[in-house]
C-alpha cells in the first residue's frame, strides 16, 4: 500500500468516528438550554455535508435542475436575510442566545464550517475530518463540564467561564497546528497547474443548461443563472472576441513593461461563476499562448480572509451582512505566534514550490458589477481587532508581501482587468452589458492620443491643484517630480487598455512632501461598502484626518474608514494622482443610472482619483517605464517606497484604495508652473486642452 493510500484509510477510519458521533449528536443533544439547539443545529448539518460527501462518492450527483437546487438550498439556504436573522451564524443572535463569553466563537466556528460545503464537493475526506474533530472536541468540553454539575439542566457562571476558556484555547490551536494545511491552499493552487473541480467544471462541464452550476458547491443565485443564461445566447464569435479582449490585454501587459511571457508558464483566472463560456474560451487562448490557467476557490475560511472581498473564482453572495459581521473572525485567535506560524508557513510552501512560483504569470481578473447597494450595519457582537492586533496586520500583510515577492517578483510578472456587470443591476442588464463590452473596446489610439495633449501640459508644472464644486469640497495640492530632462522624461503614464480595461486615465505617483489637502466626495462605493461625505485630510502626502457620514458618532465613522480604507494602518501615504478621461463610462453611469453600483476599475476613469496605499509600480519602481512617446515616466517612487533601499519593512503598505471625485462634483484641474503660470487642464468640470474637447461631448 502506498503513502497515500495508507494517509486515505487513515482518514476514513477518523471519518466513521466522527460520522457516528455526529449522527449521535443530531439525534438528540446531551446538553441543557441554550447550548443544545446550538449543537444540534450543526450537527444536522455537518450530518447533511456527510450526506453529500458520500453521494457524490458513489458518482449520484442528481440529474434534474429542481434535485440540485433543493440541495444548495439545505446548504444555503440558511444565508437568507429572514433566516440569517434568528441563525446562529448571526452573532448577535448567537450572543443574544449563547451569551457573550460563547456566542461569538460559535458563531464564528459555525461560519468557517460552511466551507464544508465546498470541501464535500471537492471530496477532500481530510478536511471534512479536520473540521468535524473540531466541532465534536468543542461540544466535548461542554458535555465534560455538564458531567461535573450539580444540576445538569443548566451551567453556572463559573462553568461558562470555564467551557469558554477551553473553546478559546481549542479554537487558537487548531488554526495555529492547521495552518500549515490551510495556508498552502490557495497558493498551490494559484500556481500549480492542476485539473481541480473547479477547472473541470469550467472546461468540460455541458454548458447548455444551468445543472453545471451546482457542480462548484458554491452559492449560486439569481445572477450566476441569468449571467450563464445570457452568455448562451450570444454567439460564438462574440464570446471569443470577449475573451480576446481580456487575454490580449494580459499579453500587452508584458509586452509594454518588457516583460518576458514566454517564461512564464501558469496564469491565475478570477472570474464568476455564471461566466463560464467566456472563461473557457480565455482558458483556451491562454494555452495557445503557452500559459496553463490555474483556478482556485475564493476564501471559504477565516484564516484565508473569508468575507474580505470577492477574488479568484467566486459567487456574488448570498448574504452581504453575513460577510460584514464575519470579515474579522481571526480577531478570536490572531496573535504573534499565530502569525509568525502563517509566515512560516507561507514561506515554506514557497521554497518547496519555487519553480512553479517563478512561473506564475500573474492574475487575469474579471470583476463583476451592478449588486445594489450595501451600507453594512455595525454589530457590537462582531470579532472586532484589538489596537494591538492591528498592529500585527499590518505587520503580516508587509511580511507576507515581502516573502511572497523573493518568490514571484513584482518585476517579473504581470495582470489583467475587465469588469462586467451582473443581472442585478437591473431590467436594462442586456443593454448595460453590451455598453460595457463597447466601454471595454474603445478606441486605444484615440485615447493614447488625447491623453498625451494632457500629459504634455501636466509636465509643465510642479504641482497641480485640484478643486470641487457645489456640496463636493476638495481643495488639494498634489506635488510633482521635478523633470531633469523634459524631452525624454515625464510625470504621467499614458494609460490605455492592457493591464487595466477599459482605456482612460493618466496617472503619477506624487511626491509626498508638499502635497497637501482636503479629498471630499459626497458618496463613493469602494469594495462594495458605501461612505458619505467620506473627507480624507492630507499633510506631505499622508492622511492625517478622516471622517465621513455613515454612522451617528466620529468613533464609529473614523473605525469604518481605519478598517476598510486605511487598512488597520495609522497612516497611509497617497499613492497615486490621476486623472480619468473615459468620458463615455461617465455617461453609461448617468444613462442608466448605475454611478453608485460601478466597480473602481471604471469609476476611477471618470474623473480624477486619489489612491492612498502603494504607488501603482509597487516592487517594480526600478525597473524602466517608458510611455508610447519613448519619455520614461521617472515617477515610480515616493519617499514611502524609497525605504525598500534601507527597512525594506515600511516601505510598502500592501493595499492600493481609489476614490474618485464624479465630473458633476469637479470644479478645476489647475497645473502650476515655477513661473507663476496657471494651467487648466479640467474647468467646471470640463477639459480644456486643445485637442480634448471630443471629451466633453460624452459630457
Amino acid at each position: 500500500m502506498t503513502e497515500k493510500e495508507d494517509l486515505q484509510e487513515l482518514y476514513q477510519e477518523r471519518y466513521d468516528l466522527m460520522r457516528e458521533r455526529v449522527t449521535e449528536i443530531a439525534a438528540e443533544p446531551e446538553l441543557p438550554a441554550p447550548y443544545g439547539a446550538y449543537f444540534l443545529e450543526v450537527a444536522q448539518f455537518v450530518q447533511q455535508i456527510f450526506d453529500v460527501y458520500e453521494v457524490l462518492a458513489r458518482g449520484e450527483e442528481g440529474r434534474t435542475l429542481t434535485e440540485l437546487q433543493q440541495r444548495h438550498d439545505t446548504f444555503y439556504g440558511r444565508l437568507a436575510e429572514d433566516v440569517y436573522e434568528h441563525s446562529y451564524l448571526n452573532p448577535a443572535y448567537a450572543v443574544a442566545e449563547l451569551g457573550v463569553s460563547l456566542g461569538g466563537y460559535l458563531s464564528m466556528l459555525y461560519a468557517d464550517l460552511l466551507s464544508l460545503v465546498a470541501d464535500a464537493y471537492e471530496q477532500r475526506l481530510d478536511l471534512l475530518c479536520i473540521w468535524s474533530e473540531l466541532f465534536v472536541q468543542i461540544y466535548g468540553l461542554f458535555v465534560e463540564e455538564m458531567q461535573e454539575q450539580h444540576d445538569p439542566d443548566t451551567f453556572s457562571e463559573e462553568s461558562c467561564r470555564w467551557i469558554a476558556s477551553n473553546v478559546k484555547d481549542v479554537i487558537y490551536w487548531f488554526y495555529h497546528d492547521y495552518s500549515e494545511v490551510f495556508v498552502p491552499e490557495p497558493i498551490v493552487a494559484m500556481i500549480e497547474p492542476q485539473e481541480n473541480l473547479l477547472y473541470q467544471t469550467i472546461m468540460t462541464a455541458d454548458l447548455s443548461d444551468n445543472r453545471y452550476l451546482y457542480r462548484f458547491g458554491a452559492p449560486i443565485g439569481e445572477n450566476e443563472l441569468r449571467l450563464a443564461d445570457y452568455l448562451r445566447r450570444l454567439p460564438q464569435e462574440k464570446i471569443e472576441a470577449m475573451a480576446h479582449t481580456y487575454t490580449e490585454g494580459y499579453r500587452k501587459g508584458f509586452e509594454i513593461t518588457g516583460k518576458d511571457i514566454t517564461a512564464k508558464r501558469t496564469v491565475k483566472i478570477e472570474a464568476p461563476m455564471g461566466f463560464e463560456r467566456v472563461t473557457r474560451e480565455a482558458i483556451r487562448q491562454f494555452e495557445q499562448m503557452g500559459l496553463h490557467a490555474t483556478v482556485a476557490r475564493e476564501a471559504t475560511i477565516s484564516l484565508n480572509g473569508r468575507g474580505n472581498g470577492k477574488r479568484s473564482y467566486y459567487s456574488t453572495s448570498p448574504n452581504r451582512q453575513f460577510d460584514y459581521d464575519h470579515k474579522d473572525d481571526r480577531a478570536y485567535y490572531f496573535d504573534k505566534s499565530f502569525v509568525e506560524r502563517r509566515l512560516e508557513v507561507l514561506r515554506d510552501t514557497l521554497e518547496k514550490h519555487k519553480e512553479a512560483a517563478a512561473a506564475y504569470g500573474g492574475p487575469a481578473v474579471v470583476e463583476v458589477f451592478g449588486e445594489q447597494p450595501f451600507e453594512p450595519l455595525n454589530k457590537p457582537e462582531n470579532a472586532a481587532y484589538s489596537e494591538k492586533q492591528n498592529t500585527l496586520n499590518v505587520y503580516h500583510a508587509s511580511e507576507s508581501g515581502r516573502i511572497t515577492n523573493q518568490y514571484i517578483p513584482g518585476d517579473e510578472y504581470s495582470f489583467t482587468i475587465i469588469s462586467y456587470p451582473l443581472p442585478e443591476i437591473g431590467s436594462q442588464f442586456e443593454e448595460i452589458f453590451q455598453a460595457t463590452v463597447e466601454l471595454n473596446t474603445l478606441d486605444y489610439e484615440l485615447y493614447l492620443k488625447v491623453q498625451q495633449k494632457i500629459i504634455d501640459v501636466l509636465d509643465q508644472g510642479y504641482a497641480v491643484h485640484v478643486t470641487g464644486r457645489g456640496d463636493n469640497h476638495t481643495d488639494i495640492t498634489v506635488q510633482l517630480h521635478p523633470l531633469a530632462d523634459p524631452s525624454k522624461e515625464t510625470n504621467f503614464e499614458n494609460c490605455v487598455a492592457d493591464v487595466n480595461i477599459p482605456v482612460g486615465e493618466v496617472f503619477t505617483s506624487p511626491v509626498l512632501e508638499g502635497t497637501n489637502g482636503l479629498l471630499h466626495v459626497t458618496q463613493v462605493y469602494l469594495f462594495g461598502l458605501c461612505y458619505h461625505d467620506l473627507q480624507l485630510t492630507f499633510a506631505d502626502g499622508k492622511v492625517v484626518d478622516y471622517t465621513c457620514s455613515n454612522f451617528a458618532t466620529p468613533e464609529e465613522n473614523r473605525k469604518f474608514i481605519k478598517d476598510n480604507v486605511l487598512h488597520h494602518h495609522e497612516v497611509l501615504p497617497m499613492g497615486e494622482f490621476a486623472i480619468g478621461t473615459n468620458t463615455v463610462a461617465y455617461r453609461m453611469a448617468r444613462q442608466f443610472d448605475i454611478a453608485d453600483k460601478l466597480p473602481i476599475l471604471i469609476a476611477e476613469k471618470t474623473g480624477p482619483h486619489f489612491a492612498v496605499g502603494d504607488t501603482c509600480y509597487s516592487h517594480t519602481e526600478d525597473i524602466p517605464m517608458y510611455n508610447q512617446n519613448g519619455k520614461e515616466v521617472v515617477a515610480r517612487d515616493n519617499s514611502c517606497s524609497l525605504l525598500r533601499k534601507t527597512d525594506p519593512s515600511k516601505a510598502y503598505f500592501n493595499c492600493h484604495t481609489d476614490i474618485t471625485i464624479p465630473y458633476d462634483e469637479l470644479g478645476d484641474v489647475m497645473v502650476l508652473c515655477e513661473d507663476g503660470r496657471q494651467l487648466p487642464i479640467i474647468r467646471e468640470g470640463r477639459f480644456v486642452v486643445e485637442g480634448t474637447e471630443i471629451l466633453n461631448e460624452a459630457l
